[in-house]
């Protein structure tokens, strides 16, 4: 594999705010402002750590956290395949965050949402937290996939959501939930979700409106690409 990551320009027009990345032997994929990847010639949205349930979670043990996350994620996924216009929607893992969120009222804001998105083929990577959690009901017409799982047959490019080396092959994961801070005048600064991409991987910030970042686990030498509003730009 070409161990220095490298640029692209698409021949088609980016989706607004994008960074375009070349991965080793041409495929190009689109970092996304909405915190997901595109990948054009397969026709595929990739987001990671949604992890539905988690505010709920919280809430019954006790803790003041806010409502309507459900909404905000599930209007941000509208929003994903509206620009991209993707025919393919995968979750990299961490579609639900535990069992005792899955519970009724977050099935009837999610069935609606994929009644409406029927067209739209969705895939689930299982993640640590899908294990504990168990599988989002079969009504919501999503397929369920254990990691590493190949999304474009011929094309060395794999979707997990534990970050690692697979030989000759780009692995989209998430599980990390990348940031990167940035430092102003008087000691200010500001964390922000980041794409992190080294030669075999690209990690993808969480999704989910509700998730938090962790202690950076990130390799030394790893480029990052920060979500600045409705822009995407390298650090």
């Amino acid at each position: 594999m070409n161990a220095d990551p490298s640029f692209a320009h698409s021949p088609t027009a980016p989706p607004p705010g994008a960074k375009a990345i070349t991965l080793p032997g041409g495929t190009s994929l689109w970092l996304l402002p909405q915190r997901a990847v595109w990948w054009p010639a397969a026709r595929a949205a990739f987001v990671a750590d949604v992890h539905f349930g988690k505010a709920a979670t919280f809430r019954r043990a006790g803790q003041p956290v806010p409502h309507g996350t459900t909404a905000d994620n599930l209007a941000r996924l509208d929003e994903v395949l509206a620009v991209t216009g993707a025919e393919h929607l995968v979750f990299l893992g961490d579609f639900l965050h535990a069992r005792s969120g899955a519970a009724d009222a977050l099935w009837q804001q999610l069935q609606p949402w994929r009644e409406g998105q029927a067209a739209v083929r969705m895939t689930l990577v299982r993640g640590n937290h899908d294990v504990h959690a168990g599988d989002p009901p079969e009504a919501l017409g999503i397929t369920l996939v254990d990691e590493p799982w190949q999304p474009m047959e011929g094309v060395e490019v794999l979707a997990c959501h534990h970050p690692h080396s697979v030989a000759g092959a780009t692995v989209l994961a998430g599980h990390l939930h990348p940031t990167a801070t940035l430092y102003g005048l008087a000691r200010d600064s500001v964390r922000l979700p980041c794409f992190a991409w080294t030669p075999g991987l690209v990690v993808l910030p969480a999704f989910g409106a509700f998730t938090g970042s962790a202690v950076d686990q990130l390799p030394p030498g790893t480029l990052r690409f920060v979500v600045a509003g409705a822009q995407v730009r390298r650090l």
